[in-house]
């Protein structure tokens, strides 16, 4: 009989020790469990920081250029300088047309500019042209920066008599310039030095070649 009591005994001592075994086993994984909790919850902010980092990183590529807004009559000054010498048979006359950055922050001119000239006395229909054909790459203008586009064009009448050559059909003092997407601006066409000057245009092949800071 007191051998069975102690058989008893002994298998409740064993049983305590599983159950203590197991209670262990338990804690631990409650501990694990809340360290994973504790080590997923201190990552959050890395990867929130990340995302932070990436979203900096794409703002700055959008910038790319440096460019942050479109060169437009708000932050630019438009110039149409006639040409300094006549065009020969061999060679046209180059005017220049000059986009200057009034602003504080660099501006880009990408696309179609469009010139409109039209004669002084309306008896004759007006010169379109813009620089599709020459290049409308993006072209970043920094702050005070001047883009240029030199204008090819034919200013004397080699049909006519010697005592009519300078007379054009079109003979602007004034031009219209239209940067992309923008509305048009009419300018006084002046001479190198900003005297007054004149676009005569003998013939309609005027050419607007690409800008250039």
């Amino acid at each position: 009989m007191r051998a069975r009591i102690v058989t008893t005994a002994a298998v409740f001592a064993l049983s305590a020790l599983a159950l203590t075994g197991c209670g262990g086993n338990s804690d631990d994984s409650k501990k694990a469990g809340d360290e994973s909790s504790a080590t997923a919850s201190s990552e959050s902010p890395s990867k929130e920081s990340g995302s932070g980092g990436a979203s900096t990183g794409g703002n700055a590529g959008d910038q790319g250029d440096g460019a942050t807004a479109a060169c437009t009559t708000k932050n630019t000054r438009l110039q149409f300088i006639q040409s300094p010498g006549h065009a020969s048979q061999q060679k046209p006359a180059q005017a220049t047309l000059s986009v200057t950055n009034t602003s504080k922050t660099p501006c880009t001119i990408v696309g179609a500019v469009t010139l409109t000239a039209k004669d002084d006395q309306g008896k004759a229909d007006p010169v379109e042209t813009d620089n599709t054909e020459g290049g409308t790459d993006a072209v970043d203008v920094k702050p005070g920066g001047t883009a240029q586009a030199s204008v090819a064009y034919t200013d004397l009448n080699f049909d006519g008599s010697p005592s009519g050559r300078e007379i054009c059909a079109v003979q602007a003092t004034k031009v219209e310039i239209a940067l992309p997407k923008d509305v048009g601006r009419t300018v006084k066409v002046i001479k190198d030095g900003g005297a007054p000057g004149s676009f005569n245009v003998c013939g309609k092949d005027v050419r607007v070649s690409a800008f250039t800071s």
